[in-house]
């Protein structure tokens, strides 16, 4: 089955601790909610230590036009994108050699936080030596959800093509989407929440020697699941107005979780003949502190299920589309046991959830 050989995550320049940002939103929001004191303590009550971001501090203090925003967007992702895609293909924490960029076969990029045409793939491809002929594949829309779908497409794409070699490039600005002058409480949570992330995986076929770029053990995908919960568009997104992109982030998260997510996970385990107990390894998504505490009530299990997921969270917060895969490097530089089972999962706008199985090997 295809294998996901490495992961590569970008340290961004711009480091803010929750204190900090704490301040910031009570400065800016306390004239217009009589309750500030109580709903800051979002800020503090998230188990979120600190944020990187692509822009510093007194940029937030500035109204900025979409023009602007989206075109400091687009030449931070080419930026970013760049560096992180040469990081995963000579990652020394999971290759022994570097792999050309001539070698890859398709780039599938993923990202809900800007727009560009052509794609940020096409840019980084006049920036990094790639073939002309690399296939591109930019998919736009699934927030949170996107690490693990462009897992999934990789996963089927490797499936299609056993000899391909394909990156999962993931570029979230999500500080270059703030609305200073929004007021609302979904606001508020956004900015105790979100921050800038950009993350690279690796993944290749059956018939690619493997062992050429990497002798330890790789988690390979055994199988993925899609699912839509129906009429839930209202649950989580954007909305798109003349500033820009406006963030829509139910109070409810927490609570469909964990009334739909349980069956959803045991269908797909029982499809493949497993069961919770089976799996060594939780690759969540951190959506925030309610939301791993969700996971846990859905699925019956302790915080240590989510541990590598709840530290990704407090020295990062939520990056949408790649902090899943911030978590799936942590856990990849792990020892691991041959056939160990890992449970990849997301959830994003749509409502939807993406669920990869993952069984480690040689």
């Amino acid at each position: 089955m295809p294998s996901i050989l490495s992961v590569s995550t970008v340290d961004l320049p711009h480091t803010l601790t929750q204190d900090v940002t704490t301040e910031f939103a009570k400065e800016l929001f306390e004239s217009d909610f009589q309750d500030i004191e109580r709903l800051l303590k979002a800020f503090q009550n998230g188990q979120i230590e600190k944020r990187n971001f692509s822009v510093p501090l007194t940029w937030f203090k500035e109204d900025h036009t979409l023009e602007e925003k989206n075109n400091l967007y687009i030449d931070r992702a080419v930026q970013y994108g760049a560096e992180s895609i040469t990081a995963c293909l000579s990652n020394r924490d999971f290759l022994h050699t570097n792999m050309d960029y001539g070698e890859v076969d398709a780039i599938i990029f993923i990202s809900s936080t800007g727009m560009a045409t052509p794609s940020i793939d096409a840019r980084i491809m006049n920036v990094l030596p790639f073939s002309p002929n690399t296939k591109r594949i930019p998919i736009w829309g699934l927030g949170c959800a996107g690490g693990a779908a462009g897992l999934s497409r990789a996963y089927e794409y490797c499936l299609a093509y056993p000899e391909a070699k394909v990156l999962i490039l993931c570029i979230e600005l999500c500080s270059l989407t703030f609305q200073r002058n929004d007021r609302t409480k979904s606001n508020l949570i956004g900015t105790s929440l979100f921050a800038d992330g950009i993350a690279c995986a690796l993944v290749c076929g059956d018939q690619v020697d493997t062992k050429r770029y990497s002798q330890q053990k790789v988690p390979a995908i055994m199988g993925t699941q899609s699912c839509l919960m129906p009429q839930s568009e209202e649950v989580m997104g954007w909305d798109i107005k003349d500033e820009g992109l406006h963030v829509v982030f139910s109070r409810d998260i927490p609570n469909i979780i964990r009334k739909w997510l349980q069956p959803v996970i045991k269908q797909f385990l029982n499809e493949n003949e497993l069961e919770l107990k089976d799996i060594a390894y939780f690759v969540a998504h951190p959506g925030g502190k309610k939301v791993l505490e969700a996971y846990e009530d859905a699925l019956g299990m302790g915080p240590e299920f989510t541990r590598y997921s709840r530290e990704v969270l407090q020295a990062n917060g939520n990056m949408s589309s790649p902090t899943v895969l911030y978590v799936l490097k942590e856990i990849m530089k792990l020892d691991h046991d041959t056939g160990e089972w890992g449970l990849l999962g997301a959830l994003g706008p749509g409502f939807c959830s993406e669920l990869l199985l993952l069984k480690w090997s040689e």
